[in-house]
């Protein structure tokens, strides 16, 4: 039975929900209660993320011959070969400071290897997508690089992939490539994960390199606005279930 509250001047209300507002209610709390949970593992698996990049920088690791799939995500390595100046690419939609460029990868050849892009830094968009940016250069018979292990950039949608164009010449243009399409492109087996290339190291462009994502912190307060919606949508519902007595019922 509806309970009554009586409020000042004599005025009468009581509780009485209805099923399709306590529905609705409910079903909202639990989503926004299930969306800051969803928020709040994702912060979790970004402080970790962010943990393991600090960390990756207190050794520099030789990784020679070695694949990349035997040091941890972000760990500063130092690697030898063979700079492919000819068969580079440009990766597309990366900005730095607000400005469209792209990130040049350079494949580096190593001895008994599969070769190791190495992602030499942002470039500035020419302002015309026929003109290229220039990124060739001289690289000697051999050198000495150093950087972090990472994977390839991924887009938030599928919608943003595009790979390289078969005819088009070097370098070739693509937008959040999946690796094999890279490795179709030289002909040759590539590492699955690259290295971006130390901000101290020769032959690099403007390379401000950044834990990935959001900050956890980003993440931890979207969860928390979500409960807060979950709780507003609880009192919402109270509020809405409050109702004027009917005649005779005072």
């Amino acid at each position: 039975m509806p309970s009554a509250v009586r409020l000042g001047g004599g005025r009468t209300r009581v509780f009485a929900p209805s099923p399709a507002v306590t529905l609705v209610a409910l079903v909202l709390a639990a989503l926004f209660v299930r969306l800051g949970v969803w928020q709040w593992q994702r912060g979790e698996s970004r402080q970790e993320e962010w943990t393991r990049y600090a960390r990756g920088a207190d050794q520099l690791h030789a990784l020679d011959a070695r694949p990349t799939s035997e040091v941890p995500l972000f760990q500063r390595v130092s690697v030898s070969g063979r700079l492919d100046s000819t068969h580079q690419f440009l990766l597309d939609n990366r900005t730095h400071e607000g400005r469209p460029g792209y990130e040049v990868l350079t494949p580096l050849v190593r001895a008994d290897a599969p070769a190791l892009l190495i992602d030499r830094g942002w470039v500035p968009f020419t302002g015309s997508r026929a003109r290229l940016p220039a990124v060739d250069f001289a690289a000697p018979p051999t050198v000495m690089l150093t950087g972090r292990v990472a994977m390839l950039p991924s887009p938030g949608l599928a919608l943003g992939r595009a790979a390289p164009a078969a005819d088009a010449s070097w370098p070739k243009v693509t937008s959040y490539p999946d690796m094999t399409w890279l490795a179709s492109a030289l002909g040759v087996p590539l590492e699955p994960r690259i290295v971006l290339l130390d901000p101290g190291a020769p032959f690099g462009y403007v390379r401000e390199w950044q834990a990935p994502g959001l900050s956890p912190l980003r993440h931890f307060s979207y969860a928390v606005q979500w409960w807060s919606f979950a709780a507003l949508a609880l009192i919402g519902w109270l509020v809405m279930s409050r109702r004027p007595a009917p005649e005779g019922g005072r």
